[in-house]
């Protein structure tokens, strides 16, 4: 890497930080009038909130195409509407992900709101501006502490389900990286997953926020992310190391088959894990052609 991409890696960064401090103020301004308890009122400041997110990432957009401009090849579905409510779900192996899909669907759908961990509300700012946007945080606990405190038990589902609450009341875009963590060769073989570009996917999370939704979503985004020469980090993404990237958009009804209670329903499990095992199918298939077809190119 040039000390040239270098230097322009820094000012993008600075540029990304000034911007999400400009809009993270309004952000959490409007959060604390949120908490006045009328309905009307709050719906208001909903939106003006997630107009002030989007206004965030197209500002990002635009430092972007300035300091390390990029190709992004769209394929797929492309009818999209900001007054649908989505469940947006993709393969994840870097933190550039989250920015591709921002670009890809800024202004296009509602504001993405992902699931996050609960450990990255203390990040500087971000944090901050993550819990005032409402996103979801998770917390998962392991077999150890179940087994140390049983009364953890269903919490995140519990967690889940208030999270989800909050988004019936207008359009919304919910972004699940199913497989729970980014992919890695280690992670893979840890695994020992079936699929050849991808971890096992982790339908609860998945399926809870569906349950918790109801009717009010019901589309299904499935997003595959694919970098033809290798997976960025977010210091390589600024620097201008990423050249292109794939992505590839299927848009489907969700079937009521994906709908029920997957804590309770042993046979409705089994039958949402086989539906979303399906899905990463054909994820696996669509990453490998464009895997050969980028071998065909060289």
């Amino acid at each position: 890497m040039s000390l040239f991409s270098k230097i322009k890696g820094c000012i993008a960064f600075v540029c990304y930080l000034l911007n999400t401090i400009f809009w993270t103020i309004p952000i959490l301004v409007f959060s604390v009038v949120k908490l006045i308890p009328i309905g009307v009122f709050q719906k208001s400041c909903s939106y003006i909130l997630d107009n002030c997110a989007t206004a965030w990432i197209s500002v990002n957009n635009v430092v972007e195409a300035i300091f390390h401009p990029m190709r992004i090849h769209v394929s797929g579905d492309q009818q999209f509407s900001e007054q649908e409510w989505y469940m947006v779900i993709a393969n994840h192996q870097s933190w550039v992900d989250i920015l591709i899909l921002q670009r890809v669907f800024n202004r296009k759908i509602p504001f993405l709101k992902f699931f996050l961990k609960q450990e990255l509300i203390y990040v500087p700012i971000l944090g901050l501006a993550w819990w005032a946007l409402d996103f979801p945080f998770m917390r998962r606990y392991s077999s150890a502490q179940l087994r140390k405190n049983p009364k953890l038990k269903g919490k995140d589902i519990e967690i889940t389900r208030k999270a989800c609450e909050k988004f019936k009341t207008k359009p919304v875009s919910i972004m699940n990286f199913v497989e729970g963590t980014r992919f890695t060769q280690a992670k893979h073989d840890k695994q020992q997953s079936t699929f050849k570009h991808l971890l096992k996917p982790k339908a609860g999370g998945m399926a809870f926020a569906l349950s918790a939704m109801g009717e009010h979503i019901n589309k299904l985004v499935d997003v595959t992310i694919y970098y033809p020469d290798k997976v960025p980090t977010y210091w390589q993404y600024i620097c201008g190391a990423l050249n292109e990237v794939h992505v590839h958009v299927s848009i489907s009804d969700i079937p009521q088959s994906m709908r029920g209670d997957y804590l309770k329903d042993r046979e409705f499990k089994i039958d949402f894990q086989e539906q979303l095992n399906q899905i990463w199918v054909n994820k696996d298939k669509q990453l490998q052609r464009l895997a050969d077809e980028t071998k065909q190119k060289a």
